[in-house]
C-alpha cells in the first residue's frame, strides 16, 4: 500500500455549494495545501449542471426548469448539460496530474474503469465507454468530466442510482433525437431496488484505492477550503450572471 489519500463525504448539499466544493478542493490541491482527495455528495434538490462552454438556453428548456423547480448551475468543467437529483451520487476525484496517464482519454479510462468495477460488483456488467461514460447494456449509468489546473486534475461524475427520468426529459433539450432517458439507465432498474448509497460510496472508494494503490482516510475540508466555498457561492455559483451566461 502506498500513500494515503483523503476521503471527504459532504452528504447532501445545495446545488450552488456542490459546484463550489469541487472547485475549492481543486484550488487547495493545486496550491499544495491538501492531499489527493476523493469527495462524495448528493445534491439536495433537482439541478441541471451546465457544461462550462454551453449556452443554457440552447441545451435546456428554461421554462420547464422554472415550472418544475429545477435549479441551474454552471460547472467549471466542459461537456454537456446533465440532470441530477437526490437519486444520483456524485463523486469528485482530485489528484496530481502525474498520478494519471498523460492523455485525457487514458485518464478517463483509468478512473471510469474503477467506477465501472464498483457498479459491476452489484451484479451487473458495467463497462467504460470512451470517452467518459460507464454503461450497462449500452445505456449510461455514469458520466464524468474533467477540469485541470496547475498540475492538478479534477474528475467529477455521477452514478445514477435512481432518478426522475420524466423531469430529465422535460428540462434537457434533445431536438429530434432520442429522449435523454432513452440513453441512460439506473441502478434501481438494473437491480430491482435502489442500492444503499453508503454501500455505493464504499465500493467506489475501494476500487479507486485499488486502482491507484493507495489507502483512504476519512477527513474534512480545511478552514481555507470552507472559506473558498463560501466565496465561490457568493461570487459565482449563486449568481444568474454566471449560471446563465453565454
Amino acid at each position: 500500500m502506498g500513500e494515503t489519500w483523503r476521503l471527504v463525504d459532504s452528504g447532501t448539499v445545495r446545488p450552488a455549494e456542490s459546484a463550489a466544493l469541487d472547485e475549492a478542493i481543486l484550488e487547495a490541491h493545486s496550491a499544495g495545501s491538501v492531499p489527493d482527495t476523493l469527495h462524495f455528495y448528493v445534491r439536495s434538490s433537482p439541478t441541471v449542471s451546465v457544461g462550462y462552454f454551453q449556452k443554457a438556453a440552447e441545451s435546456l428548456d428554461l421554462d420547464a426548469c422554472r415550472r418544475l423547480g429545477v435549479q441551474v448551475v454552471r460547472r467549471g468543467s466542459g461537456g454537456s448539460s446533465i440532470y441530477t437529483d437526490r437519486g444520483q451520487l456524485i463523486y469528485g476525484l482530485v489528484v496530481r496530474s502525474e498520478e494519471l496517464p498523460p492523455t485525457p482519454e487514458a485518464s478517463f479510462a483509468l478512473v471510469c474503469g474503477a467506477v465501472a468495477r464498483a457498479v459491476s460488483s452489484f451484479g451487473v456488467d458495467a463497462r467504460h465507454r470512451p470517452v467518459n461514460d460507464v454503461e450497462v447494456g449500452g445505456r449510461k449509468v455514469s458520466g464524468s468530466a474533467q477540469l485541470r489546473r496547475r498540475g492538478s486534475v479534477l474528475q467529477h461524475g455521477t452514478v445514477i442510482m435512481d432518478t426522475d427520468l420524466r423531469t430529465m426529459d422535460s428540462v434537457l433539450r434533445h431536438g429530434t433525437g432520442p429522449r435523454p432517458s432513452e440513453r441512460v439507465t439506473t441502478m434501481a432498474a438494473l437491480l430491482g431496488e435502489v442500492p444503499d448509497v453508503g454501500e455505493v460510496k464504499r465500493r467506489i472508494r475501494d476500487e479507486v484505492a485499488r486502482t491507484f494503490g493507495v489507502g483512504m482516510a476519512e477527513g474534512e475540508l480545511t478552514a481555507a477550503e470552507k472559506r473558498c466555498v463560501e466565496r465561490l457561492v457568493a461570487e459565482r455559483y449563486s449568481r444568474e450572471e454566471w449560471n446563465m451566461r453565454l
